[in-house]
């Protein structure tokens, strides 16, 4: 197949497949009914992103190639290739829907209509609906005058609806309200459960807002802009507020896609395609529904059909006669959400606020919770007095407008809010107390691989380091001095990591050292492996690293959920697992000639990580710890049920390994609810 440059796969389509497995875990049989459901959800909302993110990304390299024959044939190739594959996914999805979940929710008395008529015996509870509830949010739109402006909202769904009166004919442009109510209506008929989608209630009821008018066609459509900022790489006046009038224009951005329900006439398409001024947009011939992302929302609550619930575990054990501080003052302490309880977490910073010999606290918040916990530890500790600094990423995509608004409450309350440049983002999760009684300082710290977010941290897999060593704490605070100073950094010497890896400082350099020692380990004939799992793996010096050390014999395992551009060689197995919850952690284990090392971090092996953001990668010298992230990698490569091979032609291979049934996630649950405290 084609690869994007030597022995690599494009970044796209790689994630093109990783979205298809989402497809193939909606497809099992072994995955409960409304799980399923879920599943075609997450694959919805990750193509609306794909065509809000990468498309006009695709879109802009084929422009910038007008002058190269052979780029623009490539970028050609590669557009077509997208274009397909989703199309051929779309087709799966549908499959999956019509003919595994429609009449499975059947069986179970739960009738949902999907592009099937409305039953005559509910017709009037949905049209009484329509009246009291749905008409309210209707703001019909003529657009037959080609004098009337109308701007299509990014990713609102709308119909286009032709309708005839005696004297001329008139097209309008509606609104489908599933931003103000929910896009499911559930009632129950005859011991039978029934769900409806508010587009089939619109539609049904179009007599009623037109009177006087016969409709002649309604065709649902929805179109996606390019999510992109633009921002300059220095400014002078507030980054808050440039970036909340560009989250104003992003939705107005350029069309990247214009979805449409099948049957629309060509006449109707061109006239929507001229009169709402999408001429560069892809013009894609979806289903009759759009946004099925929504499907995550589905009003089913039955917990036969849903995944068996999994208690949070209790670690550390709750002791109220000390304090979390006291507890890792002891011995560092491993936190693994979701399957551990995220309370020790939303301690530490309740604590820190609280305790009188708390005299700092330095954090740094990438996407925060909706009405975060550890925000308003955050602002009750600077109103006890203490000294809060908080480097607030305001370039966090899609969470933008959460983080202003927690960055402008937070600066009322007293925090010193620092924001990155806006050159760079600051990925890294990294938390520091500071503490002193008497002439005694003592300081703790957070390391995590995922953000400080408790909302997230039910369903993201993550490891997060409490600690009280000395070394990587100071470093942790000279970081933080240089994040207050808001400068891209100039010289990677300017701080010496010892101990932390830093992005833009000194974590590329100390990765491929590390692989280049496995490299001389393996050319002198001793034992020599890695095993690292990331989200996405793409940036190609790394890459080159990797068959570096593979072609020398380095055994190298990884684990890559989403985007891997590394095409699976000798001495090299990729796996990608997706199960329940979203596997978010990232590890680094190097054998070292039996002395074995080992980190975690925020960092995948991305050019946007490793040259434009401030990651931390942190080592692991708790000997205890070590093992238990090592007993959990070993796990999850032992996976057969839930993991897949990534092979040679990007295909998601299921592993067929002989040995007992292992599901990671629900392995991994075990070992640590019965693992001593």
């Amino acid at each position: 197949m084609p690869h994007s440059a030597p022995n690599m796969f494009d970044r796209d389509l790689s994630w093109l497949s990783f979205n298809e497995r989402v497809l193939q875990e909606a497809e099992r049989s072994a995955t409960p009914l409304l799980e399923k459901i879920k599943f075609l959800s997450i694959y919805s909302s990750n193509l609306d992103e794909f065509y809000r993110v990468r498309m006009p990304v695709l879109q802009a390299l084929k422009k910038l190639s007008k002058k190269d024959n052979n780029t623009i044939q490539q970028q050609d190739n590669l557009l077509k290739r997208a274009t397909e594959t989703i199309y051929q996914q779309q087709e799966m999805f549908g499959t999956i829907l019509k003919n595994i979940v429609l009449p499975q929710l059947k069986s179970h008395h739960i009738h949902f209509i999907y592009n099937q008529p409305i039953p005559k015996t509910l017709d009037n509870e949905l049209s009484n609906y329509f009246l009291s509830n749905i008409l309210a949010f209707i703001q019909p739109v003529e657009i037959s005058n080609t004098d009337t402006y109308f701007f299509p909202n990014n990713n609102q769904l709308y119909f286009l609806v032709n309708a005839e009166s005696k004297e001329k004919s008139t097209s309008y442009v509606i609104n489908i309200p599933s931003n103000e109510l929910s896009r499911f209506y559930e009632t129950s008929y005859d011991g039978e459960r029934y769900v409806f989608i508010i587009d089939d209630i619109i539609r049904k009821n179009l007599a009623l807002l037109f009177k006087n008018k016969q409709v002649k066609g309604c065709y649902s459509f929805k179109i996606t802009r390019n999510a992109e900022m633009e921002l300059e790489d220095e400014y002078n006046i507030d980054i808050a507020d440039l970036i909340e009038k560009q989250i104003q224009k992003r939705d107005l951005g350029l069309a990247t896609r214009f979805l449409h329900e099948p049957g629309i006439p060509q006449s109707a398409l061109f006239f929507l395609i001229q009169q709402l001024n999408l001429k560069h947009a892809n013009v894609v011939q979806g289903g009759r529904y759009h946004n099925l992302k929504d499907l995550g929302d589905f009003p089913i609550k039955d917990a036969n059909l849903s995944n068996e619930k999994w208690p949070k575990i209790a670690y550390p054990g709750f002791k109220k006669e000390i304090t979390l501080h006291e507890q890792i003052t002891e011995k560092d302490l491993l936190i693994n959400p979701p399957y551990q309880s995220y309370d020790s977490i939303l301690r530490f910073f309740n604590e820190a606020a609280t305790d009188e010999l708390t005299t700092e606290i330095y954090t740094t918040l990438y996407r925060v919770a909706n009405n975060s916990k550890i925000v308003n530890a955050l602002i009750t500790a600077a109103k006890n007095g203490k000294k809060v600094t908080v480097l607030v990423e305001l370039k966090a995509r899609f969470d933008e407008a959460n983080n202003i608004k927690w960055a402008k409450k937070m600066k009322a309350a007293g925090v010193e809010i620092i924001y990155s440049v806006t050159a760079l983002k600051v990925h890294a999760k990294v938390a520091l107390v500071k503490r002193k009684q008497g002439i005694r300082t003592q300081n703790t710290g957070l390391f995590a691989t995922g953000n400080f977010n408790e909302t997230t941290a039910n369903f993201y897999t993550d490891h997060i380091l409490m600690t009280t060593h000395k070394d990587m704490l100071r470093e942790l605070e000279l970081l933080f001095l240089f994040l207050a100073r808001r400068e891209k950094p100039s010289d990677p010497n300017l701080i010496t990591f010892n101990h932390l890896l830093v992005a833009q400082f000194n974590l590329q350099f100390r990765f491929l050292g590390l692989i280049q020692r496995e490299i001389e380990f393996a050319r002198s004939g001793q034992p020599a492996s890695l095993t690292i799992k990331l989200n996405n793996l793409e940036e190609e010096v790394m890459i080159n690293k990797l068959y570096e050390a593979a072609k020398a014999g380095v055994n190298i395992q990884l684990i890559i959920r989403g985007i891997c551009r590394l095409v699976p060689t000798k001495n090299i197995s990729i796996r990608r697992i997706v199960d329940r919850y979203l596997e978010h952690g990232r590890i680094f284990l190097f054998h070292n000639n039996g002395n074995e090392e080992m980190f975690l971090g925020s960092a995948d092996w991305m050019s946007r990580n490793i040259y434009r953001r401030i990651e931390v990668c942190f080592p692991i010298y708790n000997e205890a710890i070590k093992a238990e992230l090592k007993k959990l990698l070993s796990i999850q490569l032992r996976d057969n049920m839930q993991a897949v091979y990534i092979d040679d032609e990007m295909n998601n291979i299921p592993v067929k390994e002989e040995g007992d049934l292992v599901q990671s996630q629900y392995a991994i649950y075990q070992y640590l609810k019965n693992k001593p405290q």
